[in-house]
């Protein structure tokens, strides 16, 4: 049964940037678009495992650090090679300041 989990306060993420979030042995990229919205993916990239937050986001994509791959943080969507396969992305809400995953 999925449950909600306190990730992290808004202000840990700035506008068009993301933070890594561990839970329960798996990885997580917390996303803040340019409107305040937040978004979540799974942490590491669909084509060599690496982690996305340590990549460059901009205009609502994700570009993974190490071969360019590139996905939208807001469905998942793989946009750019060499990512193939899209990425998992878990509902969030905001309350009391803080970004909730559901997991």
């Amino acid at each position: 049964m999925p449950e909600w989990i306190n990730a992290c306060a808004v202000n840990d993420v700035e506008p068009e940037e993301a933070i890594r979030f561990d839970h329960a042995a798996k990885t997580f990229a917390i996303f803040r678009s340019p409107d305040d919205r937040y978004y979540c993916t799974a942490g590491l990239c669909t084509h060599e495992n690496v982690h996305l937050a340590d990549g460059l986001v901009m205009d609502h994509e994700v570009e993974c650090p190490k071969h360019s791959g590139a996905f939208d943080y807001r469905t998942g969507e793989a946009r750019r090679s060499p990512a193939c396969i899209n990425l998992k992305t878990f509902p969030t809400k905001v309350e009391n300041g803080r970004i909730h995953i559901e997991v």
